[in-house]
């Protein structure tokens, strides 16, 4: 199951003329009966909404005056979620006559053409309050404040990411309702221009077009309304004519394979950087301790304390938090052990929470090696939202190879790596020949795209890049990976251990020496094998071949291509 709550609006959606019909309350009845829940969003007061709606106790939460205040149905607790309005407002729209005019907790709500009026008023005291419009209604509130704040709050509450909830409405005020949920879904009753915005739109109206939603819903999931969503795709590079090409973040799996530093953790570490941008929770098993550097992300365990299971679903239990759990802390050969004890739980708690949305399984060729014995029987004939990583494809499970929708091949001989992938699905190699792969690139094969790989610049993380930035421009490399200036006949002996220094010493170096290395090819080989940027080796290179004679113009190129890299301010 992948939505577990549903949020409507109350007028014209669930409701007609403010009544529900029994078969709408019928159709919420069968979906709680799914273990699914329910949430009203409505710009009505809420206490109009009780007086009306009697079977309010159907909803875990309500939202009212949209998005200023949330009721618990279970408790009758209510919690504004924005500041009520200035009463010099208040004052100011009786003084200029403003009526109808209605004032809840947060709420100020009259009609058109009275905005007019509401506008002059917050213009004139300098006042941040927005106006939202519904149809002819006319909603007055603090900036930022609308029916997506409201469910958004609500679904932290109930510990349900919006990546799992369904949002339907027929109005203005709706738009951001549907924005916030992972579908969003118009009935047939809606202004035109949310029935554009909707990813569905019912063919009933009202009340029918929330029963036809209910229905399909306890039919799949709406999974063919799931399989077209595209507003979340994963980015994993630029093809060379600059397409971006990406993965959906739905029904997918994949592995990202390469021998050793071949590229595997920049690639991972960029697209973990974006699933947690876009709100996706994430587990990953990190067997070796190669991730805990990451921020914003919760680490559990370390090389000298091994992760605690109970601490793993308590972080996991808030839909906003990530994790990885590294297992460094453990004797090698108990790692497999302790991860088939803990997949089968993390897959029970998606089950119940639609959560992690992705499982991220480090070395995989250790975790889930080819020869298991009785462990075989936790691996689903699924996989969904798994990330495999590993150096050697022909050595992972290949029940879990299976569930693979494809394959991202980085370093040396990426069409070995795609064969052994091919071999382990049971389907032909999309490759026969040869593939040039160059640092910074990786090839895609999706079992479900025609045609073969497709060689793609792997985006990075942008962390990891101020952190390479950091690390080249003011670190301290080691003697092996620095740079030293010794001109001809080896007279001198300058050391560089970074960027930074590089310059400051060949500002001051004398032109024989710095030519010398000039001639010889020196600094872009070092940016290419100790600095590994092969772009800046390579514009490096060029100015090596143009500048073996003006030595003050090559030292100022040289400089100014690392600066634009590296130690400029980003």
């Amino acid at each position: 199951m992948h939505y577990f709550a549903l949020a409507c609006d109350f007028d014209q959606t669930l409701a007609t003329g403010a009544v529900v019909a029994k078969s709408t309350l019928a159709a919420l009845e069968r979906l709680l009966a799914s273990g699914r829940k329910l949430v009203l969003v409505t710009g009505r007061q809420l206490d109009d909404l009780l007086q009306i709606f009697p079977e309010i106790s159907l909803f875990e939460r309500v939202i009212a005056e949209n998005g200023a205040v949330l009721y618990r149905p279970a408790t009758r607790e209510t919690k504004l979620l924005a500041e009520p309005p200035p009463q010099v407002f208040l004052d100011s729209l009786r003084r200029r006559g403003v009526s109808p005019l209605a004032i809840g907790l947060v709420i100020v709500a009259t009609e058109v053409p009275e905005d007019a009026k509401v506008l002059t008023a917050i213009r004139e005291l300098g006042l941040e309050l927005q106006v939202i419009y519904n149809k002819g209604a006319v909603m007055i509130l603090p900036s930022g404040v609308n029916k997506a704040t409201g469910v958004l709050a609500a679904l932290s509450e109930m510990c349900v990411s919006p990546h799992n909830a369904i949002g339907i409405g027929d109005a203005e005020n709706d738009h951001a309702l549907l924005g916030a949920c992972e579908c969003g879904i118009a009935v047939a009753n809606s202004i035109q221009t949310l029935r554009e915005r909707a990813d569905l739109v019912t063919s009933g109206p009202n009340g029918k077009g929330m029963e036809e939603v209910i229905d399909r819903l306890l039919l799949d999931d709406l999974r063919g309304v799931r399989n077209h969503l595209v507003r979340h795709p994963i980015l994993m590079g630029t093809a060379a004519d600059g397409t971006r090409v990406a993965i959906d973040s739905y029904d997918s799996s994949f592995v990202i394979a390469g021998p050793s530093s071949s590229g595997k953790s920049t690639a991972m570490i960029g697209l973990l950087e974006r699933l947690v941008d876009n709100d996706f929770q994430v587990c990953l098993i990190d067997p070796e301790g190669d991730y805990s550097h990451l921020e914003n992300i919760v680490t559990l365990g370390s090389s000298e304390r091994p992760p605690n299971v109970t601490e793993i679903f308590q972080v996991l239990q808030n839909p906003k938090s990530s994790l990885i759990v590294n297992l460094l802390g453990l004797p090698l050969v108990d790692r497999p052990l302790f991860f088939a004890a803990l997949l089968p739980k993390l897959l029970e708690l998606r089950a119940k929470s639609g959560r992690p949305h992705w499982i991220i399984i480090d070395e995989a060729h250790h975790l889930l090696p080819r020869e298991r014995d009785q462990n075989i029987g936790m691996i689903p004939q699924e996989l969904t939202g798994i990330i495999l990583i590993t150096v050697h494809v022909d050595a992972v499970l290949e029940a879990a190879l299976k569930s693979m929708t494809g394959i991202v091949a980085v370093g040396a001989s990426p069409e070995e790596t795609i064969r052994q992938f091919s071999k382990a699905v049971g389907v032909p190699p999309p490759v026969h020949g040869a593939l040039t792969s160059r640092p910074g690139e990786a090839f895609v094969w999706l079992r479900h795209r025609p045609g073969g790989p497709l060689a793609i610049r792997i985006q990075p993380a942008t962390s990891e890049v101020r952190r390479h930035r950091r690390k080249y421009a003011e670190g301290k490399l080691g003697p092996d990976r620095s740079f030293f200036f010794k001109g001809p006949g080896g007279k001198l002996n300058l050391r560089a251990h970074n960027l930074n220094m590089f310059i400051q010493i060949a500002e001051g170096l004398d032109d024989e020496t710095w030519l010398h290395h000039l001639r010889h090819g020196d600094y872009s080989q070092w940016l290419r094998e100790a600095i590994k940027d092969e772009a800046l080796a390579l514009e490096v290179r060029e100015i090596e071949k143009d500048g073996k004679e003006a030595p003050q113009k090559s030292r100022t190129a040289v400089i100014e291509a690392i600066n634009k890299r590296y130690t400029r301010a980003e």
